[in-house]
């Protein structure tokens, strides 16, 4: 009887994604942060359940975040990932907007979505998206979930009320991180802020880590820092 050839680690992803033709170039470089928060940051990240980001928009919680998700999943640290946000901005709801939902969310999955394109290849996504391996949804949808054995990512996280901020850490289950972002001056709802009050209370709880930016954390670009301390200054 032949002896059966060991699927090679490439083939093996191919055979995952349903395609017999290469696996696409994707960005597997190291993770290197550049500055001292980023690099708490992702110490936490890796060493906590829960992690809150809380800073300035540019100062890369999201990549970062985003870049840690693909790279568990690839090393099936985790088997899923999910991927959510208050869809409040410019005072719209998705009730409003046209299109299934999501089709709806989907401009508010962008942003993480091409993080994840790039770190697992474009193909691998879609598919992923398509299995549910990768799922993206409001933080209205929260209800009912249970975060076992994913890596869950909630950006703008000020936009959240405190009723939905305990909706959504309630959720936490068994091998699973959670990554939590915002910016507590940036806000786009005039109640209590959700994200303040959930670092206020979570932040001696063990498993619980906080890590704080400042506009000297900006990476984005030096006009975006400019921007920021011009803001600031009212």
């Amino acid at each position: 009887m032949s002896k059966v050839r060991k699927r090679t680690k490439k083939e093996s992803l191919a055979a995952e994604l349903g395609t017999d033709h290469k696996v696409e170039k994707r960005d597997d470089s190291k993770l290197e942060p550049k500055t001292a928060a980023q690099s708490e940051y992702l110490t936490a990240i890796r060493s906590s359940v829960v992690t809150f980001g809380v800073g300035p928009a540019g100062t890369g919680k999201t990549y970062i975040a985003t870049c840690e998700a693909a790279e568990a999943l690839k090393s099936r640290q985790v088997r899923k990932i999910i991927v959510t946000r208050p869809a409040v901005e410019a005072g719209e709801e998705l009730g409003f907007l046209p299109g299934s939902l999501e089709e709806k969310f989907d401009p508010y999955f962008r942003p993480v979505k091409a993080i994840l394109e790039a770190r697992l290849g474009k193909s691998q996504v879609e598919y992923m998206v398509k299995r549910g391996t990768i799922e993206a949804l409001p933080l209205a949808y929260m209800r009912g979930h249970t975060f076992d054995n994913c890596f869950v990512l909630f950006d703008e996280a000020q936009n959240a009320s405190s009723v939905q901020m305990k909706l959504f850490l309630t959720r936490v289950g068994n091998h699973s991180k959670v990554v939590v972002n915002g910016d507590i001056r940036q806000r786009d709802i005039p109640n209590a802020n959700g994200l303040e009050d959930a670092v206020h209370r979570t932040r001696s709880i063990g498993g619980v880590s906080v890590v704080n930016f400042t506009k000297a954390d900006i990476v984005r670009s030096g006009i975006s820092q400019r921007i920021v301390e011009v803001y600031e200054t009212d």
